[in-house]
């Protein structure tokens, strides 16, 4: 398998893959419409310019919905779109599976953890 399109798993990793974008993803599904700035609070290692990033990227992705209210400041909130939220059920089996083995995850995780692979 050379492309990623051949491999339908793959493929919708593609949507979801890295560090923050599962995180982002249950932060707006479990509080429906997020500001930037709470989510940044929320993921408090995440610099502005990633969070910046991995947004743009959810929302040009189809998964995010970004809506600019017309006050003073500008306020810009976040939600997930339908698509972003069909996607919540795959994330909960994955979070199932982790907590189902999370002594072999763990074991693994202590003995060869690579930041660089998330």
């Amino acid at each position: 398998m050379n492309k990623i399109s051949e491999c339908p798993a793959e493929r919708a990793t593609y949507f979801f893959g890295g560090k923050w974008k599962i995180r982002i993803l249950f932060i707006l599904f479990n509080q429906k419409k997020v500001r930037f700035g709470i989510l940044k609070k929320t993921l408090s290692s995440i610099t502005q310019q990633m969070l910046s990033k991995q947004l743009k990227e959810l929302e040009t992705d189809g998964l995010v919905n970004r809506e600019v209210k017309q006050v003073m400041p500008p306020k810009v909130e976040y939600s997930l779109t339908s698509f972003g939220t069909s996607l919540i059920p795959i994330l909960k089996s994955l979070s199932n599976w982790n907590d189902k083995n999370s002594k072999a995850i763990n074991l693994k995780l202590n003995k060869n953890f690579d930041e660089k692979r998330i």
